[in-house]
């Protein structure tokens, strides 16, 4: 038998009604619990064979489930049975206060693994409370209605997510767990008790209302869904700024420019589409309602350019293109399950399609998606994706489809940019002023990301710090991110500090790229001029074999690091010339048979030192001069056995330049070098210090380069990459020509993301008028 509740002036409390409502949701909730549980060893067992070096904590952590099971199901029950009493008592219990640990003694230091655990039981509770917040504003009411007129609020409801959080904190609160696998844990019961626990929710508010408790509080019925108007998720934006902010007339609040370029060109062709001047200039108005700043006129273009071009990008037969037929659209809370399975698990599939060129993400996703939905329960022939998850979904695979092909990513780059796929697909689903907003938080993240990452191949201990902080990033995004947008906050500022440190590094490792240039151009000149002085002096002589020795080995050697070292014009390079032309002067008195001179007498003290710059001292060197003067003695007598040749000399070899790190362009023998225009080769003299430009490789990949020095010596311009290393070196004609070749050209600094939905605008625009 249902009791009523007392009528009248006065509440009241009622008791038979508290223990119909307790009998109706406590056990359905420990139930849940209990079952969810039941999976989560085996949850652990899979994360252990991906975990590395964290696999035997994952494992421990499977075996103290299976031990621990009964206990850990009776603390969260008896948590549930602690709140219930306190509301029957009329003393309902804080959910903060239990969890802030009122009940410790003292002040007494919480451990760090409590503190995590907290802070996560609090986030599962956000996330339950956004979801279920119309309900659970009914069960506030009736709830305390029937405990006596009491005024509940989440942290009083003892069924409230609160509550739920702290009896799940206190269920593992004695288990011997890592804290990673306490953190797993709870992330767990948040993805997987958040339907039955609805279901309780909505099964209680039944009872109660068909009871009699506030039945004029009937559940609303959420309105049929209409195909095209935007649906967002507005409780997802928690420290988020107001919209109106975002917004703003400012720079940072403006659309992006591809998003002016394609407003302007789409209300175009609408105005020639409709025969008027009209439509072309809609949305033009003042006071801030221009194309650029009307991002419902954004997003509606993109939706009808997306469905005007769908059938030409896609196969008739493919997944997404089914006939609708009777199929009803996925839920977005089915499509949110099936997104946060491949965000954790992504399938093989979806890796090669990441990790190849020519395969469409948008169309592998919805593929995933749909076959996905099996594991839900759902019949993929029965199910098609809502039109506006397909937008989403298209647009994210279109613009990591350009930013995959288009940018220098490659490798291990290429595989962690792949993995925000997935997410960035649920952000477009709850927020679709991702695409349209410069400050957005996920764009900003992904922006830095693709920085971090293009190019990076890992060569440097600066590039490989710089790698493993990115993949942490996007570990603890892929592990965290249900539908809550702030954690993209979050990783933003986070990863912006930690990029700004490191770009202190990158100075130093621009100067030094600086420094190896300029040295490798003044050895490059040194050795130039030590080959000229030497051919100018012996061309195509023939002189004796030690004598030649001399002059090409040590002596050409002394004098490029005399060069090198003094300039041009310093005094040990006079000093190393007179003696070379000495040496040639006592040849030719040799060769005219001039008897009894003292050969090479004069030129000792030089020739030692020549001898010593390439570690020939003491009785080497002068068994070395001995062979000079014997070689010089037998052609004056005309004794050609007295001749002799040079010991043999050690090994000593200047610096070999050092290879560039990446080649910007690859000019085939094929390619006439000196056709350029003068008109870009003059740009470039000019071009000043600090400039970006792009250039593309032969596949089309296009990596940013920064003018870093420029040569006093060859007047050839120097440019690093994002993280300071240099990637060519080239002349002003030699950039010209690379200009003609289109693999060079003006940098628009829009970030990755801003640069990548340029791409899919062309695209789309391309696809667009072969339909028309």
């Amino acid at each position: 038998m249902i009791a009523t509740p007392n009528v009248g002036g006065h509440p009241g409390r009622d008791p038979a009604l508290l223990t119909m409502a307790r009998e109706a949701v406590l056990p359905g909730l420990v139930e849940s619990f209990s079952t969810v549980l039941a999976r989560f060893d085996d949850v652990l067992f899979d994360r252990a064979g991906t975990a590395g070096a964290s696999q035997l904590l994952f494992l421990d952590g499977m075996r103290e489930l299976r031990r621990r099971r009964d206990d850990i199901v009776a603390g969260f029950r008896a948590h549930l049975a602690q709140a219930w009493e306190a509301l029957e008592r009329g003393e309902p219990l804080s959910a903060e206060a239990t969890l802030a640990g009122q009940i410790e003694d003292g002040l007494s230091l919480v451990p760090e693994h409590v503190l995590e655990s907290r802070l996560a039981v609090r986030n599962f509770a956000t996330v339950l409370l956004r979801d279920f917040k119309p309900v659970l504003s009914r069960l506030d009411r009736r709830l305390g209605m029937i405990a006596g007129g009491l005024e509940l609020q989440a942290d009083t409801n003892p069924i409230s997510p609160e509550h739920l959080g702290v009896a799940i904190h206190e269920a593992f609160a004695d288990c011997e767990l890592a804290p990673e696998v306490r953190l797993v844990l709870i992330k767990l019961c948040e993805r997987d008790l958040q339907q039955p626990i609805g279901k309780r929710y909505e099964y209680l508010d039944e009872q109660l209302a068909a009871a009699g408790v506030m039945p004029q509080m009937a559940a609303r019925r959420p309105a049929p869904r209409a195909p095209s108007p935007p649906r967002e998720d507005r409780d997802a934006f928690e420290g988020f700024e107001p919209e109106s902010s975002m917004g703003s007339a400012g720079e940072e609040g403006q659309a992006p420019a591809w998003a002016r370029r394609f407003a302007d060109r789409w209300a175009e062709s609408r105005g020639r589409l409709q025969g008027g001047g009209h439509a072309a200039h809609e949305g033009h108005g003042e006071g801030g309602d221009s194309p650029g700043g009307n991002q419902g006129m954004l997003l509606d273009a993109l939706h009808e350019l997306l469905q005007q071009t769908r059938h030409v990008r896609e196969d008739a037969t493919s997944a997404a293109s089914v006939a609708v037929g009777q199929q009803r659209p996925l839920s977005q809370r089915e499509m949110m399950s099936v997104l946060s399975l491949l965000q954790a698990t992504p399938s093989a599939t979806l890796r090669a399609a990441i990790g190849e060129d020519g395969e469409s993400l948008a169309q592998r996703l919805k593929s995933e998606v749909l076959s996905g939905a099996t594991r839900l329960g759902v019949d993929p022939a029965q199910a098609r994706l809502d039109p506006q998850d397909e937008d989403a979904i298209d647009l994210v695979g279109m613009l990591f489809d350009v930013m995959l092909d288009e940018r220098d990513l490659e490798g291990r780059s290429r595989e962690l940019i792949g993995r925000l796929v997935v997410p960035f697909v649920k952000v477009a689903m709850l927020d679709r002023r991702m695409f349209v907003q410069k400050t957005h938080p996920a764009r900003k993240l992904l922006n830095s990301l693709a920085e971090a990452c293009e190019g990076n191949t890992g060569e440097s201990q600066a590039e490989r710090v710089l790698m493993g902080k990115v993949e942490e990033i996007i570990e603890r995004l892929v592990a965290e991110f249900n539908e809550n947008l702030a954690i993209f906050l979050t990783l933003e500022e986070e990863f912006r500090e930690f990029l700004t440190q490191h770009r202190r590094r990158i100075e130093i490792a621009e100067r030094r790229a600086a420094e190896t240039q300029r040295g490798q151009e003044k050895l490059e000149m040194a050795r130039q001029r030590a080959s000229t002085e030497l051919d100018r002096r012996i061309g195509d002589t023939t002189l004796p074999q030690a004598i030649g020795a001399f002059l090409r080995q040590p002596w050409q050697h002394h004098l490029t690091l005399t060069v090198l070292r003094e300039g041009e014009d310093g005094a040990s390079v006079g000093e190393a010339l007179s003696l070379a032309d000495g040496i040639l002067d006592e040849v030719a008195e040799a060769r005219r048979h001039i008897v009894g001179k003292p050969w090479l007498q004069a030129w000792h003290p030089a020739l030692r030192k020549v001898f010593a710059s390439v570690g020939v001292h003491a009785d080497a060197a002068t068994s070395a001069i001995d062979a000079l003067h014997d070689t010089l003695q037998g052609i004056a007598e005309s004794r050609p056995e007295l001749e002799r040749a040079l010991p043999e000399l050690p090994q000593v070899a200047l610096p070999s330049p050092p290879a560039q790190e990446s080649a910007a362009v690859e000019l085939g023998s094929k390619v006439d070098v000196s056709d350029f225009d003068n008109a870009d080769a003059d740009r470039f003299r000019g071009l000043e210090i600090g400039s970006w430009l792009d250039f593309v490789d032969k596949d089309g990949k296009v990596q940013a380069g920064k003018l870093s020095w420029v040569s006093p010596i060859s007047q050839r311009l120097l440019f690093v990459n994002r993280r300071g290393v240099r990637f060519c070196v080239a002349s002003p004609e030699e950039l010209a020509v690379m200009v003609r070749l289109g693999r060079l050209r003006a940098h628009i600094d829009d970030g990755a993301f801003d640069s990548a939905m340029q791409g899919v605008i062309d695209r789309l625009d391309t696809k667009n008028a072969t339909v028309h």
